[in-house]
């Protein structure tokens, strides 16, 4: 059964930041809270999390995982980031939106399309998995927590310990961090493509258009 973490949205427990990370680490399967509700993460070399995951959600192979990033230096290691790309990303991390970028060879192929060598990276706003992300010292892999044939994605963690925590090895609670999904950019053509509306303002994307 999961171990069940309470964690302060605005100043997380040092010590709580550092067992969640050794878990990760360790090779746990674990609920995070995002700017964009909870989300399932693993470490990246973690092959064992990724299929809980794809278990858990049944998504296929041709599912494209999300990598989330500490910062924009984090970012350029694992995408190609131009001049312009690197402008966009500058004005709109941290926040709620994922962009869609070409993957370097640093990105595990199991976490991509496996047709298109590309990834959807982030950088959340909010302080819990920004902790988490200093202390592990490279992205997590995740997935927003959306259950088989739901329309809503969970946003209670005790109800997702009471359903999930099975298969789980730990729900970090900080909070209510919304249901709203990110916003998709994609930044692999010639002009950004907005693919999602989703909680991050899309508005500037539409103006370059």
């Amino acid at each position: 059964m999961a171990q069940f973490f309470a964690i302060h949205q605005d100043n997380p427990q040092v010590r709580l930041i550092q067992q969640a990370s050794d878990c990760i680490q360790q090779g746990g399967v674990v609920v995070i809270p995002t700017d964009s509700g909870y989300a399932l993460s693993c470490a990246l070399e973690n092959k064992r999390g990724v299929e809980t995951i794809r278990q858990i959600r049944r998504l296929d192979e041709k599912h494209n995982f999300t990598l989330l990033c500490r910062d924009l230096s984090e970012i350029s290691v694992y995408s190609r980031v131009g001049n312009q790309e690197y402008r966009l990303l500058k004005a709109h991390t941290p926040g709620a939106y994922t962009f869609i970028l070409e993957a370097t060879r640093e990105v595990p192929r199991r976490l991509m399309h496996p047709k298109r060598k590309q990834i959807g990276i982030r950088v959340p706003d909010n302080r819990i998995a920004l902790d988490l992300l200093g202390y592990i010292g490279e992205p997590l892999m995740t997935s927003s927590l959306m259950l088989p044939k739901e329309q809503m994605p969970m946003t209670d963690p005790y109800e997702i310990k009471e359903m999930l925590g099975h298969t789980l090895d730990l729900v970090i609670d900080g909070g209510f961090c919304g249901f709203e999904g990110t916003t998709v950019v994609d930044l692999t053509g010639e002009l950004p493509l907005v693919t999602r509306l989703g909680a991050g303002d899309a508005s500037a994307f539409s103006e370059l258009v």
